[in-house]
């Protein structure tokens, strides 16, 4: 049971009342999941109904683990899922204790009145962050205090950063809760800060620089997002995009800061600023992969960015290019991160000289490259000689290994060598094992990814081995992966060009591209930089010939691997075909399994291994990592990434642990983004928890009022105009709407209700909302538009709707605060652009892009306006526009009937159909316009097969609808007008 520390205790005095309803921001990292624990034990009992909402369903596990832990296990925390049946859900409520449900069955529930709302205890909301006054957590709140006043609501955050965006955010979150008490405990907190400071842990810190190519890369990657961020705001005045720098892009939320101030314009913006927006997320993603990533996975990770920004789906030339690859750091991203996995060298000359070879030249940072890859390998004509022997038979001839590995490897085996001799120390010092504490060595990193690839470099690793090299055979064998790879892609592509591929180093861009593509005054400008080349010679002995990239404005990356890709797949076809898929190592291990040695020594292979012996590589997670540290009890604890979260985590579990000592080893990469993304983090946090504290002062608190004051009023309206010149009627029915059940993913429900209107869930056949006995509604935001039009779906709905009411509606409804269009002005405009080349296009055979491009929704919508004269279309721009609308249709008019909704369109029961003749059945259902969800209609109306057939052509529009009915009908009469005509 985790130990609760002097600042828990005062969180939980101020917020444990039932009595009273709480909002409790805590810093990350400082046990929330704890104190939220302690609370749920303090209220577990049989005659309490506790609800925990918005948590997710790792979270629900680990609660419940904990609660376990505690003592909580009869029954424990229940879960409610979808596979839940009504009447189980029902019981379980019925029994209380504590409950985690999901906000979609809770609110269903709430409407339906199977559970007890005046009955439930308390309610627990988890990530109060998230919730909006479109969010089903305000709906629930909503209901939950219409019917019960005396029950708590205690919410929790640890997000400080989300709550200081917009205009009054902390209220907000507070008026949708209906909350008017906030606790607010950052890490400088006077009881956090005591209580921390108390005990410290042994932290050493360890500052690794990048290696030189990790360097060049870094400052090329932070020089292209200048770029990007400085061409985004220029192309886009209008907008506040002052606050947008370079340091705020570290950020995964700088996104959607971005698309959340585009959105309102996203239509009109063109192709090239949303190219800009995705290229910023692009390039946060190049800085983490390139501090995470083995030299070997960034690199193909670029060829991809590449071979994806100059083809499109269909294998045509991409029109709109991400402008940063085409500036000189890009190809300094490019050329380097190659250079960091080999280096390609020409053919060897046919001339007898094999000593002093001539290598043309073009920049110095080439042969900077090739003596660090020289200076891993060896310096010496002798150890040259040597490694040449060494080299395996899967490397191509023209490729030399570099390899180069991240240099936190190198810092975490000196880590861990010095570990275990402090492990040794201590056991010579003292013969008592520590008390407390275990010798596991626990190594954190920032993605399961990071310590998959740590936990192959330390099995791998060779302790032998020098600096930079200790993990070559992992290297190796990821560069066999590599070729492999390399290889497929280019048999791949390789019936589309007309040559077979050469065997031969990548050249510059005017010997690779075809010759009609490069301008005559190019073609001059590279002769003459071709000529300065060559009187510039540099000679050296025993070193293998090289040609270094030509300068950054003429390379083409696309052209560079693939020329790569052409050689290595060249290379394996003149290999043997298992060369790359078997494994000589693969063999060995079988060979060894399998020998009588293993049998023998299963205790040495395969059993326990002691504490001192065993090293924990995990990722960063949530709370779960404070349970993973009360498990293991390690002493030392190595911190591969820099995490603020955990760095609380450790101060929390040192001091809960008094009397064990803790040596934490924090590793961070120097004068980098890693270092500079922890510091901005921990900046960022501080101003946020300083403007919530300065919210809270100044903040009006919101008072709640009754909705059912004036409820008595509701009932009286006006039913028909007609009466009397439209003079008020009194109707016991109150305003509702009929809603499926499916349609409470989406946030309208939760407007409706907050309208007046009451709102009554349904599973329906037919339609979203029914409005009135006559108003059908089929609502469909765009994403599912395109969606339902794409898999014939929306026909059907349609269908069924015209045949079943009389005012069938289509509602197509966009999202708040985004383009109120369906498709953006560059698309509808791309037809009639003038070209921009100063010569005409060539005239080509083929379909165009327009030609092969499907049908827009535009035209689909006309389509099916066509088809289905009756049905009218919506268009609502937010679902609050939606909200007003229904309740403009819904005056004066008739209430709709729930039995009857839920009765259209539904199957009926198996008892009911019981004499049906089944074969007749399957044949109805073979007929053209017959579907599943019409057939019992069918079978309603008509007797027997027999009488449809004899019905006339009206008849059959009468009952499948007008398109359908016609093609039933040609069917059934195919025949009979044939034999008219004869």
């Amino acid at each position: 049971m985790p130990i609760l520390l002097p600042f828990h205790k005062s969180i939980l005095e101020e917020i444990h009342d039932p009595a009273t309803s709480d909002l409790l921001i805590l810093a990350r990292g400082l046990g929330l999941r704890r104190t939220i624990c302690t609370l749920m034990q303090i209220y577990d009992s049989k005659q309490s109904l506790i609800l925990l909402l918005n948590a997710s369903p790792e979270e629900e596990i680990a609660i419940g683990d904990e609660l376990g832990i505690m003592g909580c296990r009869r029954p424990g925390l229940r879960i409610v899922g979808y596979e839940m049946g009504k009447r189980d859900r029902q019981d379980l409520y019925k029994n209380g204790g504590l409950i985690s449900v999901t906000s979609r069955i809770l609110i269903v529930d709430m409407l339906q009145s199977d559970i007890p709302t005046e009955l439930i205890t308390g309610l627990i909301v988890l990530h109060a962050e998230k919730v909006t006054a479109l969010s089903l957590e305000a709906f629930i709140v909503r209901l939950y205090r219409e019917k019960n006043k005396a029950g708590f609501l205690k919410a929790f955050s640890d997000q400080p950063e989300h709550i200081t965006s917009g205009m009054s955010p902390l209220k907000n979150i507070m008026k949708e809760l209906q909350l008017r008490r906030v606790h607010i405990y950052p890490r400088f907190h006077e009881d956090v800060k005591n209580t921390l400071e108390t005990r410290k842990a042994d932290v050493i810190e360890l500052y690794q620089r990048l290696t030189e190519p990790m360097e060049a890369i870094h400052h090329a990657i932070v020089q292209c997002m200048t770029i990007t961020l400085s061409e985004l705001k220029r192309s886009n005045k209008t907008l506040e995009l002052d606050d947008l720098n370079v340091e705020s892009a570290y950020f995964r939320s700088f996104d959607a800061v971005v698309r959340r101030q585009l959105d309102p314009v996203w239509h009109k913006v063109g192709p090239r600023t949303k190219q800009l927006v995705g290229d910023l997320a692009t390039l946060r993603r190049l800085l983490t992969y390139l501090l995470s990533y083995d030299a070997l996975a960034f690199h193909a990770y670029l060829e991809t960015l590449v071979a994806s920004n100059t083809t499109t789906v269909t294998g045509a030339a991409k029109q709109h290019q991400s402008p940063w690859m085409l500036t000189d750091a890009a190809n300094i991203i490019f050329s380097t991160a190659k250079r960091r996995c080999y280096v390609l060298t020409a053919p060897k000359p046919t001339s007898s000289v094999p000593e002093r070879q001539v290598i043309d030249v073009d920049d110095e940072d080439a042969w900077a490259a090739l003596d660090e890859a020289h200076g891993l390998i060896g310096s010496n004509s002798r150890d040259n000689g040597k490694k040449k022997e060494e080299k395996k038979p899967w490397v191509p001839d023209n490729m030399s290994p570099v390899l180069e590995e991240l240099p936190k490897w190198d810092l975490l085996a000196d880590v861990l060598q010095e570990i275990e001799e402090e492990l040794m120390k201590q056991e010579a010092v003292s013969t008592r094992p520590p008390t407390r504490g275990t010798n596991t060595v626990l190594v954190m990193t920032s993605s399961p990814r990071s310590s998959t690839l740590v936990s192959e470099f330390l099995g791998e690793m060779d302790g032998t081995a020098p600096k930079g090299s200790r993990g070559r055979s992992m290297m190796e064998r990821k560069l066999r992966t590599y070729l492999y790879w390399k290889g497929q892609n280019a048999r791949q592509k390789q019936p589309r060009y007309q040559q077979p591929p050469r065997f031969s180093a990548p050249q510059s861009k005017s010997s690779s591209q075809p010759e009609g593509e490069i301008s005559e005054a190019l073609k001059r400008k590279d002769k003459t930089r071709q000529e300065r080349s060559a009187n510039r010679r540099r000679v050296r002995g025993g070193a293998p010939m090289t040609v270094a990239p030509s300068k950054p404005a003429v390379v083409d990356p696309k052209v560079e691997s693939r020329d790569d890709g052409d050689d290595i797949a060249a290379f394996l076809a003149s290999q043997p075909s298992d060369l790359l898929v078997s494994s000589d190592a693969d063999a060995l291990l079988l060979e060894t399994l399998l020998s009588s040695e293993a049998e023998i020594d299963f205790d040495t292979h395969y059993g326990l291994l002691a504490p001192s012996q065993t090293v924990v590589v995990r990722a960063y997670t949530d709370d779960t990592d404070d349970q993973i540290l009360a498990e293991l009890q390690p002493r030392f604890i190595v911190m591969f990434e820099p995490n603020l979260d955990f760095v609380r985590r450790i101060e929390v579990y040192r001091n809960s642990n008094p009397g064990m000592g803790v040596r934490v080893y924090f590793m961070v990469y120097q004068l980098c983004c890693e270092e500079h993304k922890y510091l901005a983090g921990l900046r960022r946090e501080k101003e946020s928890f300083e403007k919530l504290i300065k919210e809270r002062g100044s903040m009006l608190l919101p008072i709640f009022e009754d909705k059912h004051a004036g409820k008595s009023d509701a009932v009286i309206k006006t039913i028909s105009t007609r009466l009397a010149g439209g003079r008020k009627e009194l109707s016991t029915m109150p305003s509702q709407v009929i809603v499926d059940m499916r349609e409470f993913r989406s946030t309208l429900p939760s407007l409706l209700h907050a309208s007046g209107l009451l709102v009554i869930p349904a599973t329906l056949t037919v339609g979203d909302y029914i409005l009135t006995p006559d108003i059908c509604v089929e609502r469909k935001s765009i994403p599912d538009l395109v969606a339902s039009f794409n898999s014939g779906r929306l026909y059907t709905q349609c269908e069924l709707m015209s045949v079943h009411y009389k005012q069938p509606v289509l509602l197509i409804e966009f999202e708040e605060n985004k383009s109120f269009s369906l498709e953006t002005v560059a698309e509808s405009a791309k037809s009639y652009a003038k070209p921009t080349s100063k010569y005409p296009a060539k005239k080509s055979t083929g379909p165009t892009d327009s030609d092969r491009a499907p049908p827009s929704i535009q035209s689909k919508l006309v389509l099916l306006m066509l088809h289905f004269p009756r049905v009218r279309i919506i268009w609502s721009s937010s679902p609050y526009g939606t909200a007003d609308i229904f309740n403009d249709l819904k005056a004066n008019a008739f209430e709709p009937d729930p039995n009857r909704a839920i009765a259209i369109g539904a199957e009926e029961d198996t008892e009911a159909g019981a004499g049906i003749n089944a074969a007749a059945e399957e044949l109805l259902r073979c007929l053209p316009g017959v579907t599943a969800k019409n057939v019992q209609y069918v079978m309603n109306k008509v007797g027997s097969v027999r009488e449809l057939c004899e019905l006339d052509r009206k008849g059959v529009q009468g009952i499948l609808g007008v398109e359908p009915g016609n093609a039933c009908y040609d069917f059934m009469h195919r025949g009979e007008r044939k034999t008219g005509g004869l």
